[in-house]
């Protein structure tokens, strides 16, 4: 069975990257089996007028899903049972870093390197990596220590197939690469209770996803992902990582891109086959 998921952010209006992404996983669902999640953990800039607005384009594009939409912002009980578990296990830690003490660390004359970019950006120095949850305080993010993670799985690489990019050639990683080039990633950020790498891998097992569609700029993300769902003892699912569409200058869509929100293509007279028709379908 292929089970899929479109998980927007009720941030702004959906774009013709988002309606790719939505088509695709529906394509590629079973009859029935297309869900809608809402990732709405960051309720600062989530909007119940945009989530409203997401439901009506996809109709509009003619997608359906037979059952009550997950929102994350429902789901925190959940989150936090899951970094209780990672926590008895000794593989998280409380970091009260900001960006411009990691900046100032990766920027130390004694690095003597450019800083490695990993999936979340620059890799965590590992600042605060002495510290025990018993340290905690309100104020700071959650991370995964990568390396006792690792070491606690008895695995020396993480490897994964993508169905669309290169079916049959396993992506890998050996566990000195995971540790260097992507490093102690966040798992719940302040006043969240949660982050995407959490709260994607919590959320897809309690939905029953069985394939991963999303754009390929999470391919590397998937590394942690696989890691975090054996910790916690979840199924991996199979991943479809698609292209990613671009404007006229080759860069990503953004919700900053209103020109291209579907809202506007509505508009000005475009059908849903027009949709279609313009992203390949």
């Amino acid at each position: 069975m292929n089970r899929t998921r479109f998980a927007p952010s009720p941030t702004g209006p959906l774009h013709l990257g988002h309606a790719f992404a939505a088509l695709t996983a529906a394509r590629l669902a079973d009859p029935g089996q297309f869900l809608l999640r809402i990732e709405d953990i960051d309720q600062s800039r989530c909007r119940p007028e945009y989530e409203a607005m997401i439901a009506e384009d996809l109709h509009w594009l003619g997608l359906d899903w037979p059952q009550s939409v997950l929102r994350q912002s429902e789901r925190l009980p959940a989150y936090q049972a899951a970094l209780d578990r990672l926590s008895a296990l000794d593989l998280i830690y409380p970091c009260q870093c900001r960006r411009a003490d990691i900046r100032a660390a990766l920027s130390a004359p004694q690095e003597g390197a450019a800083p490695v970019i990993g999936p979340d950006g620059p890799v965590y120095p590992g600042i605060c990596r002495h510290r025990r949850m018993s340290d905690a305080t309100p104020g700071d993010a959650i991370r995964l220590n990568v390396a006792r993670a690792l070491d606690h799985l008895k695995v020396d690489e993480i490897a994964f197939c993508d169905e669309n990019i290169a079916p049959g050639h396993p992506y890998r990683l050996t566990t000195p690469d995971i540790i260097d080039g992507i490093g102690d990633v966040v798992l719940a950020r302040r006043g969240m209770g949660s982050s995407y790498h959490l709260s994607v891998v919590v959320d897809d097992a309690a939905q029953g996803i069985t394939l991963v569609t999303r754009g390929k700029d999470l391919l590397d993300s998937t590394y942690i992902h696989i890691i975090l769902q054996k910790l916690l003892g979840f199924s991996t699912p199979r991943y479809h990582h698609h292209r990613l569409i671009r404007d006229e200058a080759g860069k990503r869509l953004a919700k900053r891109d209103d020109a291209r929100a579907l809202r506007l293509y509505r508009a000005e007279g475009a059908s849903p086959a027009d949709i279609r028709q313009m992203l390949g379908f």
